[in-house]
C-alpha cells in the first residue's frame, strides 16, 4: 500500500477518535493515536496494522503535549505529517447558577486550551507537508441549550479560534475544517451524565430544589436523542473528506437532522428559538 503520510488523532481511546484511527489506518495512513491509558493503546494495536502507533497524550497537560510532539517528530524522521485531528474533549453539564468554577475551568482547559496547545505543537510539521487540521466540534458549537452552557461555550470558542486560524494559515494553504456532529453513538453521553451525577452530590440542596425537575427532563430528552444517535461512520466519512479532498469544506454538519435543526434555529428570532428548544426538551 502506498504511503499516504501520517496523521495524529487525539482522544483515540474510544468513540469518534477510535473509529477515525482504525479507519485511517486501513486507508494506509500512519496513525499516531493519542491515548491516556496503556490498555487503550494495546487494544488499538490488536485491531490495526503496524502503522498505528499509540501515543500517550493528555491534551490538558502541557508537558505531555510537548513530549508527544518530540516523540512523534522523531518517529516521523523525514516522513510527512499530513493531518491533525483534534478530537479529544469532555462534557461538563449543569445549571450555570451552581456550576463549580473549577468544573468550568476544566471544561475550557480541555476543549479549548488543549486544542490550541496540540495545534501549536504540530503546526511546524504540518506546514512542511502542507498538512490539514480537522477539529471535531459539535452542533453545540452553533446552538446553545439549557444545562449544557459550559460545553457549548467551549465549542463556540473552538469555532471562533479555528475560524481565525483558518485565515491566519491561508498563506501556507493549510486547510482548517470543523466537523460538527449532533448525537453520535459514543460513550460521551454516558460519561457526561456520570460526571454530572458525581458533581450533583456536591451541590447545595437549593440547587436540586430549583433545578432538579428541569434537569431530569433534560436528561430524559438527551437519552431519547441518544437512542436515535447516528453511527460514528458519518463523522469518519467527514474527517476523511477533510483530510483528502482537493477542496475540503470549512464545516461538516453531520448526524440525523442536524443541518435542519441548525438552519431552523438560525432562521428564528432568539425568543422563538428559545421556546422551540425548551419545548423539545420538555421544560416549562
Amino acid at each position: 500500500m502506498a504511503d499516504v503520510g501520517a496523521v495524529i488523532i487525539t482522544g483515540a481511546s474510544t468513540g469518534i477518535g477510535e473509529a477515525c484511527a482504525l479507519h485511517l489506518d486501513k486507508l494506509g495512513y500512519r496513525v499516531f493515536a493519542g491515548i491516556r491509558k496503556a490498555a487503550d493503546g494495546e487494544s488499538l494495536r490488536q485491531r490495526a496494522s503496524e502503522r498505528l502507533v499509540p501515543v500517550r497524550l493528555d491534551i490538558s497537560d502541557g508537558m505531555e503535549v510537548e513530549q508527544a510532539a518530540r516523540n512523534i517528530t522523531e518517529a516521523l524522521g523525514g516522513g510527512k505529517l499530513v493531518g491533525l485531528v483534534n478530537n479529544a474533549g469532555i462534557v461538563v453539564g449543569g445549571a450555570l447558577e451552581f456550576l463549580p468554577l473549577d468544573a468550568l475551568r476544566r471544561q475550557l482547559e480541555v476543549n479549548v486550551v488543549g486544542q490550541i496547545a496540540v495545534t501549536q505543537a504540530f503546526l511546524s510539521s504540518l506546514r512542511k507537508a502542507r498538512g490539514r487540521i480537522v477539529n471535531i466540534s459539535s452542533v453545540s458549537g452553533l446552538i446553545s441549550s439549557p444545562f449544557t452552557g459550559a460545553y457549548a461555550a467551549s465549542k463556540f470558542a473552538l469555532e471562533a479560534l479555528m475560524d481565525a486560524l483558518r485565515m491566519e494559515l491561508r498563506p501556507w494553504k493549510i486547510h482548517v475544517s470543523m466537523v460538527e456532529p449532533g448525537f453520535i453513538q459514543t460513550s460521551l453521553l454516558e460519561k457526561s451524565l456520570s460526571r454530572e451525577e458525581a458533581m450533583r452530590a456536591q451541590l447545595p440542596a437549593e440547587a436540586l430544589e430549583l433545578y432538579g425537575a428541569s434537569r431530569r427532563a433534560v436528561r430524559d430528552a438527551m437519552e431519547r436523542e441518544g437512542a436515535k444517535a447516528a453511527s460514528t461512520e458519518v463523522v469518519v466519512k467527514a474527517v476523511v473528506h477533510a483530510l483528502a479532498a482537493r477542496r475540503p469544506r470549512t464545516r461538516y454538519v453531520v448526524g440525523a437532522n442536524s443541518a435542519f435543526q441548525i438552519s431552523l434555529a438560525r432562521a428564528l428570532p432568539d425568543r422563538w428559538r428559545d421556546a422551540l428548544i425548551v419545548r423539545h426538551l420538555g421544560l416549562k
